[in-house]
């Protein structure tokens, strides 16, 4: 075999061998096979709340972004944007997904028109927008179950959101290279949806879709 025709094989194996290397380098990572954090239990069902209309979305069996607004929403149309482009609209169509925000009472004709913006252009499918009316008492009373370092602002509002397992476990991080333990997510900053938020949300899907395979294996044994 001549040299030239040994070097092209060469060539080309390095071709094929190098990205199937570095993909499994980067599947090996822990997120892919370690579970996410649970940093707190025992989180609030939604339920009995004075202002609850028609919707009433459980928590429980369902993995959840969950948010608090209050009464700002006239401020939250960035925030509502970016979590649709990047969160919703990647990972609404996995079973038992959904987002929850609570709202105050008197902004349901808000909610309306936010949800009209998020369905201009592209006709989003937001059935799994879900957004629970209540008073600045009861938002507050949710919120702190959640037992977390971050506060609502006085209108009972955060831009942080928050994952929420069918447990009813709020996950994060514990070892997050910026702040030691990551309760929540900024929905302001894209940068952080990007590099940490998809990836927390692939992380916990992932380990259901793994629980749920592994279950339907021994239900077949």
């Amino acid at each position: 075999m001549k040299k030239e025709d040994i070097y092209k094989k060469f060539v080309l194996g390095i071709l094929f061998v190098f990205p199937l290397v570095v993909y499994l380098f980067f599947a090996s990572g822990k997120n892919n096979f370690a579970k996410l954090p649970i940093l707190t239990k025992g989180v609030h069902e939604i339920e009995n709340l004075k202002f609850l209309v028609d919707q009433n979305p459980a928590l429980k069996n369902h993995i959840t972004i969950m948010g608090y607004w209050g009464g700002s929403l006239e401020n939250k149309q960035a925030e509502a944007l970016n979590l649709n482009e990047k969160i919703y609209k990647r990972f609404y169509e996995f079973a038992d997904f959904q987002f929850v925000f609570f709202v105050n009472q008197d902004r349901l004709l808000e909610v309306d028109r936010l949800k009209k913006t998020l369905k201009e252009g592209v006709g989003t499918d937001l059935s799994k927008w879900n957004f629970i009316p209540a008073s600045n008492e009861e938002i507050q009373r949710h919120f702190n179950s959640l037992q977390t370092p971050i506060e609502l602002n006085n209108d009972g509002s955060t831009p942080y959101v928050f994952i929420i397992d069918k447990d009813l476990n709020l996950r994060g991080r514990n070892d997050d290279e910026d702040s030691g333990t990551l309760y929540g997510f900024d929905a302001r900053s894209v940068a952080q949806i990007n590099k940490k938020m998809i990836d927390d949300v692939k992380v916990i899907l992932a380990e259901y879709r793994l629980a749920l395979k592994i279950y339907n294996t021994n239900r077949k044994k």
